[in-house]
C-alpha cells in the first residue's frame, strides 16, 4: 500500500512539476503545418538563455505561407501582458544568427520576442525556396505582428518590430504600412531594393538597369521550365575565392557567414551551395520600398556602425522620415557586420530604451 501511495505520490510530483513547467509560457496560439518538419533542438549560433523560454512557433502571411519563428519569452511571465518585438534579418541570413541573438537578449530584458524566417528561407514555408520580395517580406513582418497580438500574454498595443541589415529596410517599409506598430528599430540598414537597381553608393545607371533586367528575364525562359526554382550561382564567400579586388564588406560578410562565428547550413548566405532564384531580383529592382517615407508616424530608432559600408543608407532612410520621433544612433569603430553579434559593438541598453519608451 505504501508502495502504491509512494508511487502515485512520484506521478503526481512529476505532473504538478510538468504542468508548472508548462505553465512558464501560457498556451500559443498558433497554425499547424504538417508539410514542415521543426529541429526541436537547439541549433542556434549563440549559447541558449537560462533567463527566458524559448519555443519554435507557426504562423501563416495573408498570402498563405507558412512562417516559423523562435519565440523568447521571460521566465516567470505569470498573467502579466507584455510588450512584444518582432525581429528578422538579416538578408540572407535566419533566425538561428542574429535576429535570435537580438531577441533572445531582448526577452532577457523584458520583452516577448519572436525572431522569424521570412517566407521562402529558412525553416519557414514558401516555394520555389529562396525568393526574395519586397512586398511578401514586408508583409512577413504585419503577419510576425498578427502572431504576436493574437497571443494571451502580450499586449497588442505594445508591438514594436526590429529589422536587420536588409530587413532593416522591409521594417520601415512595413512600418509605414501597418499602423498597429508602436516602434520600428533598424540595425545596420540596407534597403535591399535600392542596391538591387543602383548597386552600392547608387553606381548603376539607367542603362546597366536595363541590361540587368534584360539578362534577367532572358533567365526566366529557362526557369519556367522548372517552375522558376533555378538558382543563380553559388555564393562567393569563401575566402578562398577573394581576389586582390574583393571589397573589404564582402571579406566582412565570409568572416561572419562562413566560419563557426556565424555559420548556419539553412542560411542562404552560409551554405556553399545557397543563392537567391534567377528571376528573384526583378521585383526588387523594379518596386522600391519607402516610397512613402515622408509620411511615417511610427517612433523610429536607426542603428549604424560608424565604419559600416551601408552606414549611408541608414543616414539617407533617416532624412525621408517624416516622423518628427526619430534618432539616428552611429555606433563608434562599428563595420556593417559587427552589428550582427559583436555583444561589445550592439547598442542593446540603446534599443530597450528606445522600446520601453515607446511600447506604453
Amino acid at each position: 500500500m505504501f508502495g502504491k501511495k509512494l508511487l502515485l505520490g512520484v506521478i503526481l510530483g512529476i505532473t504538478v512539476i510538468g504542468g508548472s513547467a508548462m505553465a512558464k509560457i501560457p498556451e500559443i496560439k498558433q497554425v499547424k503545418d504538417t508539410s514542415i518538419k521543426l529541429v526541436q533542438e537547439w541549433d542556434k549560433i549563440f549559447p541558449e538563455s537560462n533567463k527566458v523560454e524559448h519555443t519554435k512557433v507557426m504562423f501563416k502571411n495573408r498570402y498563405g505561407i507558412t512562417l516559423v519563428g523562435d519565440l523568447y519569452v521571460p521566465k516567470n511571465i505569470g498573467n502579466q501582458k507584455l510588450a512584444a518585438i518582432a525581429i528578422s534579418g538579416p538578408f540572407g541570413a535566419v533566425k538561428e544568427q542574429s535576429s535570435g541573438l537580438y531577441a533572445q537578449t531582448l526577452a532577457e530584458r523584458g520583452f516577448v520576442t519572436l525572431a522569424f524566417d521570412g517566407s521562402y528561407t529558412g525553416e519557414s514555408g514558401g516555394y520555389p525556396r529562396n525568393v526574395p520580395s519586397p512586398e511578401i517580406n514586408t508583409e512577413d513582418f504585419s503577419a510576425a505582428v498578427d502572431f504576436l497580438g493574437t497571443q494571451s500574454f502580450v499586449d497588442r498595443d505594445k508591438i514594436g518590430i526590429l529589422g536587420i541589415c536588409g530587413w532593416g529596410g522591409f521594417a520601415l517599409n512595413a512600418a509605414i504600412s501597418d499602423t498597429r506598430i508602436k516602434a520600428v528599430a533598424t540595425s545596420t540598414m540596407y534597403d535591399i531594393t535600392r542596391t538591387a537597381a543602383k548597386g552600392y553608393n547608387d553606381s548603376v545607371d539607367a542603362n546597366a538597369r536595363y541590361n540587368m533586367k534584360k539578362q534577367i528575364n532572358e533567365a526566366r525562359w529557362k526557369a519556367v521550365e522548372n517552375n522558376y526554382a533555378d538558382l543563380l550561382p553559388a555564393n562567393n564567400l569563401r575566402k578562398e575565392q577573394f581576389t586582390e579586388e574583393t571589397p573589404q564588406f564582402v571579406k566582412e560578410y565570409s568572416d561572419y557567414y562562413t566560419t563557426k562565428r556565424g555559420y548556419h547550413p539553412r542560411a542562404v548566405n552560409s551554405n556553399p551551395n545557397g543563392s537567391w532564384t534567377t528571376t528573384g531580383m526583378l521585383a526588387l529592382i523594379n518596386m522600391p520600398i519607402l516610397q512613402y517615407a515622408s509620411e511615417m508616424r511610427t517612433p523610429t530608432l536607426i542603428v549604424a556602425g560608424e565604419n559600416a559600408h551601408s552606414r549611408y543608407m541608414s543616414e539617407d532612410a533617416y532624412k525621408a522620415l517624416g516622423n518628427k520621433n526619430k534618432e539616428l544612433y552611429i555606433v563608434k569603430g562599428a563595420v556593417h557586420t559587427d552589428l550582427y553579434d559583436r555583444l561589445d559593438k550592439i547598442p542593446f541598453d540603446k534599443f530597450e530604451s528606445f522600446f520601453k519608451a515607446n511600447l506604453k
